[in-house]
């Protein structure tokens, strides 16, 4: 196998694969990326068998073959070599692997290409057009609830489930908070709700982003879901488990409702909660006619107070909350923006909303403090 490309469309390709090959070492090929020049076509794979990348990269194929490469060392070798440069790429003898570039040769050990994993095969009429713009403001407003808890595998990913009418849901919760968003994105062709893992998702993140008004394409097969952006495609491995019924959690009736500025709270919450425990981030919060208290006490520190205005017309009440909890959903919420938060009492779940979002809500579990 011999190859030749641009160093930048290189370093481009590999990008892709450095967050995703397997760093714990339990199977040695996984720590390599398999490079294949056939067809006419120069790809790179890296996977860890729960989510897989594979970028198609422009050249000149001099001869046809595959070899796997240490990802870490091939990408800083590419990543140092000088812009504009080309790299050339020669599969050698007993898997070693010629790498040279301008002045620069590597000489660098390899793996039998023939044990890496082979890449999942879709049909490209099994794939569907979503916007991606939309798709990504659904995982930013979602995937910060996913549990980390590995005991509790079915919340250590989103849900995905259509809900009817071209309208695709996503759900997440860690079983103290849960986001749940609905949008108009047209049909997957789900047959059920599928989970995605939080590996995958942060991996759908980065594909997703610089695309205001492009399109991806997402098809499900099994128990794998595949992602195409242009020449990169994206697989991962859904969690096979049943998602806990999410609706028994949203509050149906929350009498009382405070009308918040979304930058001012945040900005309160981000002052006030300096001074609460490093490890729960617990805040009192005071709601009285016109007028929001928070408060932290930290007997090692010290305590912080903090008066925002609201609409508030209700009885007074005071809640604990976990302030990272609140400042995570008011981040992904637009700037500036009305925030309606929905209560009932000290001990039952609250619901925040963005004003004029109706496909969009936030529960959240008070805290003991």
């Amino acid at each position: 196998m011999e190859i030749k490309a641009n160093r930048e469309d290189f370093l481009k390709a590999l990008y892709w694969a450095q967050s995703t090959v397997e760093r714990r070492n339990t199977m040695p090929i996984l720590a390599n990326v398999l490079i294949e020049s056939r067809d006419g076509n120069i790809r790179i794979t890296a996977t860890d068998l729960e989510i897989g990348v594979r970028a198609k990269l422009e050249g000149e194929i001099l001869h046809e073959g595959m070899v796997t490469l240490n990802a870490k060392k091939l990408y800083e070798i590419v990543r140092e070599a000088t812009e504009r440069e080309t790299v050339h790429l020669r599969r050698l003898e007993n898997e070693w692997v010629e790498i040279k570039s301008g002045k620069s040769v590597f000489k660098v050990v390899g793996l039998d290409a023939r044990e890496f994993p082979s890449f999942p095969d879709f049909r490209s009429e099994s794939l569907v057009s979503v916007p991606a713009k939309v798709l990504k403001e659904m995982i930013d407003k979602t995937a910060f609830s996913v549990s980390t808890d590995e005991s509790r595998s079915s919340l250590n990913g989103v849900f995905l489930e259509e809900s009817g009418g071209g309208k695709l849901r996503m759900v997440a919760t860690d079983g103290h908070r849960l986001a749940f968003i609905e949008r108009e994105v047209g049909s997957l062709r789900l047959g059920k709700g599928v989970i995605l893992p939080r590996k995958g998702l942060s991996e759908l993140g980065k594909l997703l982003e610089d695309m205001e008004d492009g399109v991806i394409s997402i098809g499900f097969k099994e128990n794998l879901g595949l992602v195409v952006r242009d020449d990169v495609e994206l697989f991962m491995r859904l969690i096979e488990s049943d998602y806990p019924d999410y609706g028994k959690v949203i509050p149906k009736e929350n009498p009382y409702r405070v009308s918040v500025e979304q930058r001012g709270l945040l900005q309160a919450l981000r002052r006030v909660s300096i001074l609460s425990s490093d490890r729960y981030k617990g805040v009192k919060v005071e709601f009285r006619q016109g007028r929001m208290t928070i408060s932290a006490n930290n007997p090692d520190l010290g305590e912080a107070m903090e008066e925002v205005e609201v609409e508030y017309n209700g009885k007074p009440l005071t809640i604990g909350f976990n302030a990272r909890y609140l400042l995570d959903v008011l981040g992904v919420l637009n700037d500036g923006t009305a925030v309606g938060v929905e209560l009932k009492d000290e001990l039952s779940p609250s619901v925040v909303r963005e004003d004029g979002d109706d496909g969009y809500l936030y529960v959240i579990m008070p805290m003991r403090l």
